[in-house]
């Protein structure tokens, strides 16, 4: 029979491919952009699964498309773009699914919040910015007030984040946004001072378990990219089951009742506050850290939450394999990426260092401030997630994309 999967994450085809196999299934990837998993795609047998070409943001193509596959037996949705469509289709087709008026909740980060505050589980309030977005200045910093950040409702990646710090810098990116290509409205929120960090979740009829917490080292303002991250976060017994009870009741409040979770959030002076809930696994190489760490292939539970059974994952007693780091390279500056230097010489430092290349020679960068100029992620293991993340940032250090033409000397 078959799975087909709605659009996937950068990285994880591989291990699904293969839990779909060892389920007795044939995986069927609909994209609308093959080349967002060719590194994925260049290491797997060209007979590996069945690939159909379709506007995935289109639900009645997708609908269609699903139609015709064999023996259809779930569908797997697993990304924050393709969410709505996908939780759609697994409606029409009567497929094991999320409640579609779940998925539309959890995209829309000004709702999430309201809905959160309003039921006393988010102290941070929030205020959905009119247009014309260069004139809501004044409603901002009532509403809000200074420090703030302004971010698109139903933005990914970190685009279209933007923390201000004083009126002049607001103004500027109330500006900058009426210029952005938004995917829903503009959201003005306080700007939340800690550490961030993300919770990796599995959800079986409400019922929901921490995996584990990864770091997140951010990149320093005013741009807003993830440099760096780590799991799985050494916390206190007592720290990791409130942290799991604290999770599951937001993930509850909105109606998230089966599956991955990757919820971040900020570890402030007054505990832990939400940043935003994704109904997902983690991305960049979340997901692999996971199965590194447990020891089993996690993309199994995508497989049973798709054909609407408890997650075999629930019940496996976890092995303590190594734990990992990962640091992003970015781009030094806009231009084509010619390639990179130093991959040759990973293999010299600790931690068995592999590089995934999320670009390719040939891409255009034109964007510096968040995840679109990320050219690869370099991962290492370690024993604990501090030594992983050293031995990740020592390697990631050697590594140099290269453009053409070559981007411009920092001047002095």
């Amino acid at each position: 029979m078959t799975i087909a999967a709605l659009e996937l994450l950068t990285f994880g085809l591989g291990r699904l491919v293969t839990a779909a196999r060892e389920s007795g299934h044939r995986l069927c990837l609909l994209t609308r952009d093959r080349a967002v998993y060719r590194h994925e795609l260049d290491r797997l047998p060209p007979d590996a699964l069945d690939i159909v070409d379709v506007d995935t943001l289109d639900t009645a193509a997708c609908v269609t498309a699903l139609g015709t596959l064999p023996d259809l037996a779930g569908l797997i949705n697993s990304t924050d773009t393709f969410g709505i469509t996908g939780a759609d289709a697994a409606a029409a087709l009567g497929l094991p699914g999320p409640d579609p008026a779940a998925v539309r909740l959890v995209r829309d980060k000004y709702r999430v919040r309201t809905v959160l505050h309003g039921l006393g589980l988010g102290r941070v309030p929030a205020h959905r910015v009119p247009a014309p977005y260069p004139a809501a200045a004044s409603g901002v910093l009532r509403a809000v007030g200074l420090p703030a950040v302004l971010k698109d409702t139903a933005g990914t990646s970190s685009r279209a984040v933007w923390p201000v710090r004083d009126e002049p810098s607001l103004r500027a990116a109330l500006a900058e946004a009426a210029r952005a290509p938004l995917k829903g409205g503009l959201l003005a929120e306080p700007f939340l001072s800690g550490p961030v960090y993300s919770a990796e979740t599995l959800t079986w009829a409400g019922h929901t378990t921490l995996l584990g917490v990864t770091s997140r080292q951010m990149s320093p303002e005013p741009a807003v990219r993830e440099e760096a991250a780590a799991f799985p976060v050494a916390l206190p017994a007592a720290g990791h089951a409130r942290l799991e009870t604290w999770v599951g009741g937001l993930l509850a409040a909105v109606g998230h009742d089966a599956g991955f979770a990757h919820t971040e959030f900020v570890l402030t002076t007054e505990g832990p506050e939400l940043v935003e809930i994704n109904r997902r696994i983690g991305g960049a190489l979340v997901g692999e850290a996971l199965c590194r760490r447990l020891g089993t292939n996690v993309y199994t539970a995508e497989i049973d939450i798709a054909l609407g059974r408890r997650p075999a994952l629930l019940d496996a007693r976890p092995a303590a394999g190594p734990a990992c780091g990962f640091v992003l390279v970015y781009a030094p500056g806009t231009g084509t990426l010619a390639g990179w230097h130093g991959l040759d010489g990973l293999t010299a430092f600790p931690g068995d260092p592999r590089w995934y290349p999320t670009l390719a020679p040939g891409d255009r960068i034109t964007a510096l401030t968040d995840q679109r100029a990320c050219t690869g992620i370099l991962l290492t293991e370690g024993p604990t997630a501090e030594l992983a993340l050293h031995r990740a940032l020592s390697a990631a250090g050697s590594v140099r994309p290269l453009l053409d033409p070559p981007a411009a000397a920092p001047t002095a």
